[in-house]
Protein backbone atom coordinates (compact mmCIF):
# COMPACT_ATOMS: atom_id res chain seq x y z
CA UNK A 1 0.00 0.00 0.00
CA UNK A 2 1.63 3.73 -0.83
CA UNK A 3 0.52 6.47 1.13
CA UNK A 4 1.05 10.33 0.75
CA UNK A 5 1.55 12.23 3.51
CA UNK A 6 2.60 15.90 3.41
CA UNK A 7 4.64 17.07 5.78
CA UNK A 8 5.39 20.46 7.28
CA UNK A 9 9.19 21.36 6.94
CA UNK A 10 10.07 21.55 10.75
CA UNK A 11 8.26 18.14 10.53
CA UNK A 12 10.27 16.84 7.94
CA UNK A 13 13.07 18.16 9.30
CA UNK A 14 13.11 16.42 12.98
CA UNK A 15 12.29 13.27 11.36
CA UNK A 16 15.04 13.21 8.86
CA UNK A 17 16.96 14.43 11.86
CA UNK A 18 16.47 11.23 13.60
CA UNK A 19 16.33 8.92 11.04
CA UNK A 20 19.94 9.59 10.17
CA UNK A 21 20.61 9.52 14.15
CA UNK A 22 19.89 5.68 13.44
CA UNK A 23 21.58 5.41 10.27
CA UNK A 24 18.65 4.85 8.34
CA UNK A 25 16.58 6.52 5.72
CA UNK A 26 13.21 8.66 6.38
CA UNK A 27 10.98 5.70 4.38
CA UNK A 28 12.50 3.04 7.06
CA UNK A 29 12.41 5.40 9.92
CA UNK A 30 8.74 5.75 9.15
CA UNK A 31 7.84 2.22 8.00
CA UNK A 32 9.48 1.60 11.71
CA UNK A 33 6.95 4.20 13.34
CA UNK A 34 3.99 2.76 11.65
CA UNK A 35 5.14 -0.80 12.45
CA UNK A 36 5.03 0.10 15.88
CA UNK A 37 1.50 1.61 15.83
CA UNK A 38 0.17 -1.42 14.56
CA UNK A 39 1.63 -3.45 17.15
CA UNK A 40 4.18 -5.14 14.87
CA UNK A 41 7.66 -5.89 16.60
CA UNK A 42 10.31 -3.59 15.98
CA UNK A 43 13.79 -4.47 14.70
CA UNK A 44 14.97 -4.66 17.68
CA UNK A 45 12.52 -6.94 19.72
CA UNK A 46 13.43 -9.46 16.70
CA UNK A 47 16.42 -12.44 17.26
CA UNK A 48 19.55 -10.89 15.57
CA UNK A 49 18.87 -14.03 12.99
CA UNK A 50 15.58 -12.56 11.46
CA UNK A 51 16.52 -8.52 11.53
CA UNK A 52 18.51 -9.00 7.92
CA UNK A 53 17.51 -10.89 5.26
CA UNK A 54 21.67 -11.72 4.29
CA UNK A 55 25.22 -10.43 5.05
CA UNK A 56 24.99 -7.45 2.53
CA UNK A 57 21.72 -6.06 4.16
CA UNK A 58 23.65 -6.58 7.72
CA UNK A 59 26.79 -4.82 6.25
CA UNK A 60 25.06 -2.36 4.78
CA UNK A 61 22.32 -1.29 7.94
CA UNK A 62 25.36 -1.81 10.30
CA UNK A 63 25.13 0.67 13.25
CA UNK A 64 28.90 1.36 12.68
CA UNK A 65 28.20 1.71 8.82
CA UNK A 66 30.50 4.84 7.86
CA UNK A 67 31.90 4.86 11.26
CA UNK A 68 35.60 5.23 9.75
CA UNK A 69 36.38 2.64 12.16
CA UNK A 70 40.27 1.43 11.97
CA UNK A 71 40.14 -2.50 11.92
CA UNK A 72 43.62 -3.62 11.01
CA UNK A 73 44.67 -6.99 12.32
CA UNK A 74 47.75 -6.88 15.03
CA UNK A 75 50.28 -7.80 13.85
CA UNK A 76 51.61 -10.08 16.22
CA UNK A 77 52.26 -13.90 15.10
CA UNK A 78 52.52 -17.46 16.97
CA UNK A 79 55.26 -17.90 19.61
CA UNK A 80 57.40 -21.46 17.75
CA UNK A 81 56.80 -24.31 19.94
CA UNK A 82 59.01 -27.36 20.74
CA UNK A 83 56.70 -30.82 20.08
CA UNK A 84 58.88 -33.50 21.81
Amino acid sequence: MDVTLSLNPEVEKGLLARAHARGVSLDEYLQEIVAREAGLPAAEDLPAHKRFDNLSDLLLNSPFAGANLDLERCKDYPRPVEIG
